[in-house]
């Protein structure tokens, strides 16, 4: 019971830290939930992690928030995953009520507007090794590279004719060719299983 308390409070500051220093939503969370949780405590291993991410991603509601819920459940069941859910959420509640209290005043101080420009720079950087580091664990094979060639030559060509494609359609799209590759790959393996029957 004491080793489960001391897991969920674990699970709460953590998750309470990563919120506070994560700007630039939750791709930019991806990179610091990966090296808490991958690198430094190995709660999760690479595998379950992409996986994670495409569930987080596919799944209704925002991705760092869908993200601690299941690292949250994943170690400490439904506690874990609120006790995960409400330490990622606290910080930028706390931070975006308080700036809607001096809205105005906040975005005039020239300081303020400067550090954010910095910041930008930072959420790039994060966003895109987070993205890296997924891209080289990801298996090797022909229908992984494909479809992720296809996806970056399509996110390329269209925002440099401004063709207006939501991000979306690249998952279900990406998705239903995951899964079309799967049905192929078991019809063959039934096809060989029935071809072995018929010859014994």
């Amino acid at each position: 019971m004491r080793e489960k308390i001391k897991k969920l409070f674990q699970l709460f500051f953590i998750m309470m830290k990563i919120g506070l220093f994560t700007f630039g939503g939750g791709y930019a969370m991806i990179a610091l939930l990966e090296n808490e949780f991958v690198g430094k405590r190995h709660w999760i291993d690479n595998n379950e992690f992409s996986d994670m991410v495409a569930i987080a991603e596919s799944t209704p509601g925002p991705i760092a928030i869908n993200s601690a819920t299941f690292i949250g459940y994943k170690q400490g069941g439904i506690l874990g995953s609120v006790v995960s859910t409400v330490g990622v959420c606290i910080p930028s509640f706390v931070i975006i009520y308080l700036i809607s209290l001096f809205f105005n005043a906040f975005l005039e101080i020239g300081w303020v507007a400067a550090a954010f420009r910095g910041i930008q720079v930072g959420v790039i950087f994060l966003i895109l090794s987070a993205g890296i580091k997924m891209l080289i664990k990801l298996p090797k094979t022909v229908s992984n590279i494909l479809v992720a060639l296809a996806t970056f030559v399509c996110m390329i060509l269209f925002s440099i004719f401004a063709v207006d494609f939501s991000s979306i359609f690249y998952i279900l799209i990406s998705a239903a060719v995951g899964l079309m590759i799967f049905l192929i790959k078991q019809m063959k393996n039934r096809k060989k299983e029935g071809e072995k029957g018929d010859l014994s």
